[in-house]
């Protein structure tokens, strides 16, 4: 069943869609699984894109709706998150101010100067660089710029991390499983695997729910990037229900549908461990596809593993959803010496 929610909801678009798919010939053949790429790295088209711009779409429209003039989100100081509100923001003509929290403790003295955050103040953005320490629970320093851009007479939308836990969170994801069921029509192929990096929840939640509302079942893997699996499955799980009550979906959300692996998150949030720089490796050596240490050198280190292992299975047709975050890898060049 096409959930068809672009009729059913306001949507600003914002990215290049449906952004593409494709066979990736090389890795494959190395690892003996047939595996595809999705990729909104490159399709989401704003400031080298990424996966918050498919969920922002949504926000942008509510933003507009409510006449706000602000965007206020927060993120890491190397927020992928963080840039694409950036982009939005500079699209619609709005101002932006980006609580730029230490939840990743990386040192180097340019780890706060380039990649992520040096595009999002490019495009206009103020960086307010305080706090530390990932969660998904609610900032006292995002309130705090939330209610400073009041204080001076301006009107906020408040975006949680990730675009994540907000009521329309899941929406873009959701409507990501009707457009990859038509790629798969046209291609005519079926990816019983779907591979993903997951942290904040809405991209994993929102696809829970999009692919509930499918004839045919799939293995949906949350490759967990948080070091902290637990939270990860409570904010997906939250998500899910929500977006599932909010769109009318026709059969509960259950636990056995929401499946996160922790193997791989590496030994902190945004923290790399050597399964993670290698999969890196391999990737941009096997396909020319780039992927960051924070989140798709993750995802992509739990593939190739459980490739490898035989934890998918040989005769699987895999696809491997790439979420964007290359622009962080200049910030991580120390990883790679």
């Amino acid at each position: 069943m096409a959930l068809d929610l672009p009729r059913r909801f306001p949507r600003r678009q914002l990215g290049f869609w449906p952004s593409p798919i494709h066979p990736l010939h090389r890795l494959s053949q190395e690892l003996g699984v047939e595996v595809w790429a999705k990729r909104d790295d490159v399709a989401s088209g704003l400031a080298f894109g990424g996966n918050k711009v498919r969920k922002l779409e949504w926000l942008a429209a509510d933003a507009l709706a409510q006449g706000c003039d602000t965007l206020v989100s927060i993120g890491n100081i190397q927020s992928n998150h963080t840039r694409q509100v950036a982009a939005v923001a500079a699209v619609l003509g709005l101002r932006c101010r980006l609580v730029q929290e230490e939840w990743t403790h990386w040192d180097d003295p340019v780890y706060d100067k380039v990649g992520n955050i040096l595009l999002s103040r490019l495009m206009g953005a103020e960086t307010v660089l305080e706090g530390a320490g990932y969660s998904t629970a609610v900032k006292e320093t995002w309130e705090r710029a939330l209610e400073q851009v009041r204080r001076e007479g301006g009107k906020p939308y408040a975006i949680p991390a990730g675009a994540s836990d907000h009521p329309l969170g899941g929406l873009g994801y959701a409507h990501f499983a009707d457009e990859l069921a038509a790629q798969e029509a046209d291609h005519g192929v079926f990816f019983d695997t779907v591979v993903t990096a997951t942290c904040t929840g809405s991209t994993q939640a929102g696809m829970v729910v999009g692919f509930a509302a499918q004839e045919r079942p799939r293995r949906l893997i949350g490759i967990d990037t948080a070091a902290d699996a637990a939270m990860t499955r409570s904010a997906v799980t939250r998500i899910a229900q929500a977006t599932a009550a909010l769109i009318g979906l026709n059969r509960p959300i259950r636990d056995a549908d929401i499946e996160i692996d922790p193997r791989f998150a590496g030994p902190a949030y945004g923290l790399p461990d050597a399964a993670t720089i290698t999969a890196i490796r391999a990737a941009a050596r096997l396909e020319a596809m780039l992927t960051d240490p924070v989140y798709e050198g993750k995802s992509m280190a739990g593939l190739i593993a459980m490739a490898r292992d035989g934890e998918i299975p040989r005769d699987a047709k895999v696809l491997y959803v790439h979420l964007g975050g290359a622009p962080a890898l200049n910030a991580y060049h120390r990883a790679f010496a």
